[in-house]
């Protein structure tokens, strides 16, 4: 693909044809993709629709290596973990694919980034390296035209006042933080805030007890004094991330795409409004595998949007296990 193709899709059709042409090229040229299928017994001749693709269990990324083509990647990003537990590794052979992806899909739901003060609050993120979600916010604090844009580790006393400063000043700003850090960034003081978009990316990170988003988001709305929490919703594994603007009601930019699958039978899909895993087509991931099962349960309430309801536990990952080589 050239570099600002798949971004230019602009319909179901387009999207189904591109995806289908990079499964083509996938499932012939990505060795663990290949493998996999032929696992399954796929003929990828017979592949003439989305849902007869077959989808690479994600945990495949912590055992195999995920590249379409051969080449030297310019970044491994690695996903967070405990000690002794196997990383995922996301070869990414063009970091501007990724950073066109990142770019544009922020475009899209909330306007050009410069106009942003940036506000990142990922400790747990920073505290190591290869983190996907700290390239993109620090590119986006760099893309930034406001010097106040920038990383807070445990400085929340700082952050809140600078907050406040900001907000009050009537610049635009996305504060983007993991959950435990919002969380205590809220019982540090209350805000009321006019002018601030609060993005939280998800993640206790063993710091508090895990609470249902609902519960989450009530909190830190009342914390920050604003109608809706956002939500991001991306992984290690992909190059694209969808957004929630508020009520857990997710979207994807139009280079990405989900479907919801049984949690029994991994090839057969549900309906509008079913609980099921969680399969992504992320058509920037071009050098990698663009059909990926996640581990993640959620439904489709529409046409567009998508709700996330949390991850499989290990009960419920029979179905998945059919697919893992």
């Amino acid at each position: 693909m050239n570099l600002g193709f798949p971004f230019t899709i602009k319909s179901e059709k387009e999207f189904e044809e591109a995806a289908l042409n990079l499964f083509q090229k996938q499932v012939e040229s990505n060795i663990a993709y290949k493998e996999f299928c032929k696992h399954l017994n796929v003929n990828r001749h017979e592949v003439t629709s989305l849902k007869a693709i077959p989808f690479l269990p994600i945990q495949l990324f912590k055992t195999h290596e995920v590249k379409t083509g051969h080449f030297t990647p310019e970044i491994t990003f690695l996903s967070s973990g405990t000690t002794g537990q196997v990383q995922s590794q996301h070869h990414v052979k063009n970091l501007s694919l990724y950073e066109e992806s990142f770019t544009k899909t922020f475009n899209y739901f909330y306007g050009d980034i410069e106009e942003f003060v940036v506000l990142g609050l990922l400790p747990s993120y920073l505290e190591r390296e290869g983190s996907s979600l700290i390239y993109m916010v620090d590119h986006f604090i760099k893309k930034s035209k406001h010097k106040e844009s920038g990383f807070y580790l445990n400085e929340l006393d700082q952050l809140g006042k600078t907050l406040i400063e900001l907000d009050k000043s009537g610049k635009k700003i996305v504060l983007i933080g993991v959950s435990f850090a919002l969380l205590d960034l809220v019982e540090k003081r209350s805000f009321k805030l006019k002018n601030t978009i609060v993005v939280e990316t998800g993640g206790m990170k063993g710091r508090r007890k895990e609470m249902i988003r609902q519960e989450l988001h009530d909190i830190l709305s009342k914390g920050f004094g604003v109608d809706d929490i956002h939500s991001e919703y991306g992984m290690t594994e992909l190059l694209s991330q969808a957004y929630s603007k508020g009520q857990s009601k997710f979207e994807c930019p139009p280079h990405m795409k989900i479907l919801i699958r049984d949690t029994e039978d991994p090839f057969h899909y549900l309906n509008q409004g079913k609980t099921g895993g969680i399969n992504v087509i992320d058509l920037a991931n071009e050098n990698s595998c663009a059909f990926i099962a996640t581990q993640d349960l959620g439904k489709q309430i529409n046409s567009k949007e998508f709700e996330i309801l949390g991850r499989f536990d290990q009960s419920d990952i029979r179905g998945c296990n059919l697919l893992v080589l």
